[in-house]
């Protein structure tokens, strides 16, 4: 008998890519919005604010996926493409934000 996908691999994968590029965007946004305004953004206001919350939602979503990737990689009889690529993609984003934000507070 075939075996079936993880539906928690399949979740996973989906929201690390929805996430992935949600966060691509709002950094491209976020240095958009730093670049064209003089002297940069204002820490303080309500669109960094915004930025900000958007940031840290999306790495906790990218620790959902994570999570359901893990559950998918221990479920038996499943196929565990989605929940490898779902761990891989959500790791990766998570390392990529983390280390822009980092060049960006060593800026």
């Amino acid at each position: 008998m075939e075996q079936k996908h993880s539906g928690l691999g399949i979740a996973s994968f989906i929201i690390s890519i929805v996430t992935g590029v949600l966060m691509f965007l709002l950094i491209a946004i976020a240095g958009i919005m730093e670049s064209s305004t003089p002297g940069g953004i204002d820490e303080n206001s309500a669109e960094a604010a915004l930025i900000g919350f958007l940031a840290i939602g999306f790495l906790l979503l990218d620790l959902v996926a994570i999570g359901l990737g893990i559950g998918g990689l221990v479920q038996e009889n499943r196929k565990k493409v989605f929940a490898i690529l779902g761990v891989s993609f959500s790791g990766s984003t998570i390392f990529f934000t983390l280390a822009i934000m980092l060049l960006g507070l060593a800026a």
